[in-house]
């Protein structure tokens, strides 16, 4: 089916048609050009996402990547980092390959059209010349065949008129003559005209229209295919990044397959481990037989009425995994704690009450100091004012921290040895060829990258320095044992008058938040009671020397209540150790604070110990 054939006369309507057929190619290609914006703008915001999450460096979040289940969430930000570059890949393909196509066959077609409805307007233009032509010649046959019969009627009126002389009757005969013959080559004229004009206008609807129309035909269904064609390239585009797409999703699903729970709860016991024993059992206190009472560490009785010791002490707080202890304390206000001799007298003033009652007065009482000392050197830490060798933390951590600080310092020491040796090439090079620079120029950076790296290595030579200690000093569980045994050992030779002085050297102990801790040891099982005295004279009065001690380390007390000692250095002990990990000493009258118990090599006198 031909429009030149079917359409021949519809000339006004196969233009309005073709240029509505251009202005869906511009919609069509608006369309696109949403589509693209839009897969861009999608893919920007995937990969901001991706990016927010993404864990900081040098932070908190960076550490909590060795958990499978942190390192699958990177791997999904990975993966969708991925498919945002498949959309902006989508924008690009069809920004390039659809829109750039459908503008340049736009162009094209605008002047394939113009050119064609401009022949066929210019071949309108001919038909409806000739038209006027004919018209013309027309008329001018009926003017001129009208002329002539006016002519030779007034010739036969002259002829037969015959007052009218023989001139004028000539003169009227030859004006007719005149008026057929020129009527006759009117006729002539518009016979060849009309000739010529039904010979154009069939070459018009017949020949030249219908080439015009059929090429417009052609451009149309050339624009039609093209238009199907892009809308296959349109999803075509889609298709080839569905197998990335794919990819990427196949690798977020076998991220989430690699989270391993085991290894993550195994590793959250790696990180907090302390390396300590849960404490032993409470002892039982019978307060049915006064004369046969024995106190534990761990009562709860410390009222007025329990009597006080001989040696001026600090109170026993709470057990360490219900409370934190961080920071060190402040000299803490010198008040005895209740304690009896087993199978001794009963100090007189002692009553018997109900355990209820004693427990409510131990917990509004003054020993309460002791918490919030506790609670103030977990706040310091948190702060971040620990020491440079992690001895504020517990011996597992502490290791690791020692660890990772080693590790840190090797990976700085490689770093600085490959830029020297780098420099060292460099400056062989310009030893060859001088004209490519001069070798002095890399001394200065040479030599400073040596001493970077002497100075690392005397670093991490200190951190290893600890690190060998902490892990020659970490307690074995058998060793936690012998000193839970010890208790009792002490107490079975007590009794005994000519028992010789028995070196006891404190063992160190932590709790899991970080503060230091003692095991029950003979000295805190055991104590003498003593005559009750006001608060406020206790405070005033000195304490007793009750032994000495050897600084084992070096310890450089900043915080309120401690004290420095060197390596080596001797002491004597005032107040020993209640469970918090710290021994109160004095070096002179006026110089006496709080150090760590596993600092020191304690040995207290026999009669400190018995009391």
């Amino acid at each position: 089916m031909s429009w030149g054939t079917e359409l021949w006369d519809q000339y006004d309507n196969l233009e309005k048609h073709t240029q509505w057929g251009i202005e869906f190619l511009d919609k069509y290609t608006k369309f696109v050009k949403e589509r693209a914006e839009i897969e861009y703008s999608y893919a920007k915001q995937l990969r901001n996402l991706s990016k927010k999450y993404q864990p900081k460096k040098n932070s908190k979040e960076e550490e909590d990547q060795k958990y499978t289940s942190c390192k699958s969430f990177l791997t999904t930000l990975q993966e969708l980092n991925d498919y945002a570059g498949q959309h902006e890949v989508i924008s690009e393909n069809l920004t390039g390959h659809i829109i750039a196509e459908l503008t340049r066959y736009m162009q094209e077609m605008k002047q394939e059209r113009k050119s064609y409805f401009h022949e066929g307007r210019k071949a309108q233009q001919h038909i409806e010349t000739s038209w006027k032509q004919l018209e013309a010649s027309k008329r001018k046959f009926e003017r001129d065949c009208k002329e002539a019969d006016r002519a030779q009627q007034y010739f036969e009126k002259l002829d037969a008129d015959i007052n009218v002389t023989k001139a004028d009757v000539e003169k009227a005969r030859q004006q007719s003559n005149l008026r057929h013959q020129m009527a006759a080559d009117s006729k002539s004229d518009y016979s060849s005209t009309l000739q010529k004009f039904n010979q154009e206008q069939h070459e018009h609807y017949f020949t030249h229209i219908p080439n015009i129309f059929q090429k417009i035909q052609d451009m149309e269904e050339r624009r039609i295919k093209k238009l199907a064609e892009l809308m296959k390239k349109f999803a075509e585009v889609d298709r080839q990044v569905i197998p990335i797409i794919g990819k990427c999703l196949d690798g977020i699903t076998a991220a989430a397959d690699s989270v391993d729970v085991k290894r993550d709860t195994q590793l959250v016991v790696e990180a907090f481990k302390s390396g300590f024993e849960p404490p032993g059992d409470i002892e039982f206190e019978d307060f049915s037989q006064p004369m046969q009472r024995t106190v534990s560490e761990s009562s709860l009785s410390n009222s007025k009425g329990e009597g006080r010791s001989e040696t001026k002490g600090k109170p026993k707080g709470k057990l360490w995994p219900f409370i934190k202890k961080n920071k060190p304390p402040p000299p803490p206000p010198s008040s005895a704690s209740p304690s009896a001799v087993p199978n001794g007298p009963q100090s007189p003033k002692q009553q018997k009450e109900p355990l209820s009652h004693r427990f409510n007065e131990f917990m509004t009482s003054k020993p309460k100091i002791h918490c919030f000392r506790s609670l103030k050197r977990g706040l310091s830490l948190k702060l971040g004012s620990g020491p440079e060798d992690f001895s504020n933390l517990p011996p597992e951590q502490r290791r690791k921290k020692l660890q990772q600080k080693i590790d840190e310092l090797n990976k700085e020491i490689q770093k600085e040895v490959d830029q020297r040796e780098a420099l060292t090439k460099m400056k062989d090079v310009y030893i060859k060829n001088p004209q490519m620079g001069d070798p002095n120029s890399v001394d200065p950076r040479l030599s400073e990258l040596s001493q970077n790296i002497e100075r690392l290595r005397q670093e991490c030579q200190k951190f290893e320095g600890w690190l060998a200690e902490v892990e020659g000093r970490l307690p074995t569980k058998n060793d936690m044992n012998r000193r839970q045994s010890g208790v009792y050992d002490g107490q079975s030779t007590q009794s005994t008058q000519n028992t010789p002085a028995v070196s006891n050297c404190a063992q160190d102990r932590e709790s899991p938040d970080g503060s230091y801790t003692e095991e029950q040891s003979q000295e805190s099982q055991v104590k003498v009671t003593a005559p009750e005295f006001d608060d406020d004279f206790d405070d005033e009065e000195p304490l007793p020397i009750i032994g000495t001690c050897t600084a084992l380390y070096t310890f450089e007390g900043h915080n309120e209540g401690t004290i420095s000692v060197t390596e080596g250095e001797v002491l004597n002990v005032i107040e020993e150790d209640k469970g918090d990990g710290w021994t109160r000493v004095r070096r002179s009258e006026d110089e006496e604070g709080y150090v760590p118990t596993s600092y020191l090599d304690v040995c207290l006198e026999t009669n400190a110990k018995e009391s």
